[in-house]
């Protein structure tokens, strides 16, 4: 039996932050989008929960500011670090524009909040429990896609833009055929959490030492943490029980003595398979890759919600008037590409020498002396408000298009 077919403008696979953000912003263009979640929710425990400054002004700038203050979030304006027993600090209090912070809040509430949003707009649809399984061709043209509905059904919908948001390991891609280029990488992370007390720093901060490195996030009654591992080696670690890791983290943060044993398996512990990559190419006839799906990010720096969504604001102002008048060139979606691609190459470039430069050492148990750069960061005042602006802003910041823009 044939899948039934429905159509649409704009099918977005995925609805991460790059693909609520692109779906918001065409609807409010008055294209027709789709945006097709494959989960029921948005609740996926250890996802990129930093909204930095450039994306809270957009979020200013499309009138949701004032909503997304009412989320459960915490500010911060200072990075705390220690690397190879060399304190760093960035501070953030000097930043040009409205937000002289980034803001940690759970992924799954920005993201109804943005869903929110949308759906106030006639022309967007969200489906949820629905997944992507390939693409639809007409000659060497993308002219939608097959999916799996909430009841198991397989289902086409055709569109004249489909647009892959979904991930890293894009399922839409895949089936492009595109490949993107590994750059690597040194470690991988492992996540958990720790109880935070009230007297306990605040903010963010940081421990890398010879052999062991450490991220602390503060989520108000909580510590998100971040224990970085050398590449491939989970199992080895994990074989050696919970006790070791309770060791490193204390050795590397004396005062959480108090409370890692409430660390009592690696149940509690997840694996983030770290990967740094990107398309050479981002686009097909008919389809367009951004966010992961294009450039999958290193944790480092966080940085990777806020590309996410720059892309998607870049791919909205570009093809919102040639997805109105019925009909997008491989020009115009190289168009989008040609615009994302020196500020990802930039930050990829920096977080490429991070890895080479700081975190190979210090996960790596060799080296114990500072790096050059970092005692230079150290002294420098300059160079650590530009290093804050390229973490908290970064090359090429997105607008919101007028079409988009709400008072609020």
């Amino acid at each position: 039996m044939a899948p039934e077919s429905d159509r649409t403008t704009c099918l977005v696979a995925g609805g991460g932050p790059a693909g609520m953000i692109l779906g918001l912003l065409l609807a409010r263009a008055g294209v027709s989008v789709t945006v097709m979640e494959k989960h029921p929710d948005f609740l996926r425990d250890f996802r990129g929960d930093t909204v930095h400054a450039s994306t809270l002004r957009l979020l200013d700038e499309l009138g949701l500011g004032a909503r997304f203050a009412q989320l459960p979030h915490r500010l911060v304006d200072a990075v705390r670090m220690e690397i190879q027993n060399a304190p760093v600090s960035l501070d953030l209090t000097r930043l040009p524009g409205p937000h002289q912070h980034i803001a940690l809040v759970p992924q799954w509430d920005f993201l109804e909040l943005v869903a929110t949003a949308a759906e106030a707009e006639p022309t967007f649809r969200l489906l949820r429990s629905t997944e992507v399984l390939g693409v639809i061709r007409e000659g060497d043209r993308v002219v939608g896609v097959t999916y799996r509905d909430p009841a198991g059904r397989t289902n086409e919908m055709r569109a004249e833009l489909t647009v892959a948001c979904d991930g890293r390991s894009s399922t839409v891609r895949s089936a492009l055929g595109l490949k993107p280029r590994s750059f690597g990488a040194p470690m991988d992370v492992w996540w958990l959490r720790l109880p935070r007390r009230q007297d306990d720093p605040s903010g963010l901060a940081g421990v890398l030492r010879a052999g062991h490195a450490t991220i602390m996030i503060d989520r108000g009654d909580y510590y998100q943490i971040a224990y970085i591992i050398p590449k491939g080696t989970d199992a080895d670690l994990r074989a050696q029980g919970i006790e070791a890791l309770r060791r490193a983290l204390v050795g590397m943060v004396p005062w959480i003595a108090d409370r890692v044993e409430g660390l009592t398996s690696f149940d509690d512990v997840k694996l983030l398979d770290v990967q740094l990559d990107r398309l050479p190419r981002w686009y097909s006839g008919g389809a367009l890759c951004i966010g992961d799906a294009a450039h999958a990010m290193s944790p480092v720096g966080g940085v990777g919600i806020n590309l996410a969504v720059a892309d998607a604001v870049a791919a909205a102002r570009i093809l919102a008037g040639p997805l109105r008048a019925g009909r997008v060139s491989d020009r115009q979606l190289a168009r989008v590409q040609l615009r994302r691609w020196a500020p990802t190459a930039v930050v990829q470039a920096a977080q490429r020498m991070i890895h080479a430069k700081v975190i190979a050492a210090a996960v790596g148990g060799g080296e114990s002396k500072p790096p050059r750069g970092v005692l230079l960061v150290g002294r420098t005042p300059a160079l650590r408000r530009f290093i804050g602006y390229l973490v908290a802003i970064g090359p090429l910041p997105e607008h919101a298009p007028a079409f988009a823009k709400r008072s609020g």
